[in-house]
């Protein structure tokens, strides 16, 4: 889809300083980052404080304005304006995600997973996730091991493992299932 007539005009608006631009701008797309926002720490199976939504949110808008809307001045019109804002956010997003990231560890899986508190205290015992990793084979351990205990990247994970960057998220959900099914039948 093609840049509409709407968003060109807000576009040119914006760039040529007109009062309120920059309000209907802000109004218009907010929503989008805010999606955006939620989406890609979603995928990242982090969960965000409404303060660091805020913060994140900001953030991608404070790109936007940079240097005189030079994010916005690049555009070129290939897309919609909101394909080509989403692809900005989600990378500004994510560069803050791992400046912020804190070291995960396992109990954040059964968070994800839903299970109850008694679930959480038991997995924040190291002894006792090093022994749900037993219950894994090595390969599904190392990986978990990696993204859950020592918070790398799907990137990093993959270049130390070998594996391609698009199967650690699988061999992720594989092994969380397992672990899933670990603890309803211990329980």
């Amino acid at each position: 889809m093609a840049l509409s007539a709407i968003d060109r005009k807000l576009l040119d608006s914006c760039l040529s300083g007109q009062n309120g631009a920059w309000e209907d701008f802000v109004d218009r797309f907010l929503g989008l980052v805010v999606h955006v926002v939620n989406h890609t720490a979603a995928t990242r199976s982090i969960q965000l404080a409404e303060e660091d939504r805020e913060d994140l949110t900001a953030e991608v808008f404070l790109t936007f304005l940079q240097d005189d809307f030079a994010v916005l001045r690049r555009f070129r019109g290939a897309s919609s304006l909101a394909t080509y804002l989403t692809v900005i956010a989600r990378r500004v997003i994510v560069r803050e995600l791992m400046k912020r990231k804190p070291t995960s560890s396992l109990a954040d899986v059964s968070n994800m997973a839903g299970e109850n508190a008694n679930v959480e205290q038991r997995l924040s015992n190291r002894d006792e996730v090093a022994q749900l990793l037993n219950g894994l084979n090595d390969h599904e351990a190392e990986v978990v091991r990696m993204y859950h205990l020592e918070g790398k990247t799907y990137h990093e994970i993959s270049s130390e493992v070998g594996m391609p960057e698009n199967s650690i998220g699988p061999t992720l959900s594989r092994a969380r299932e397992k672990l899933r099914r670990a603890e309803a039948d211990a329980t």
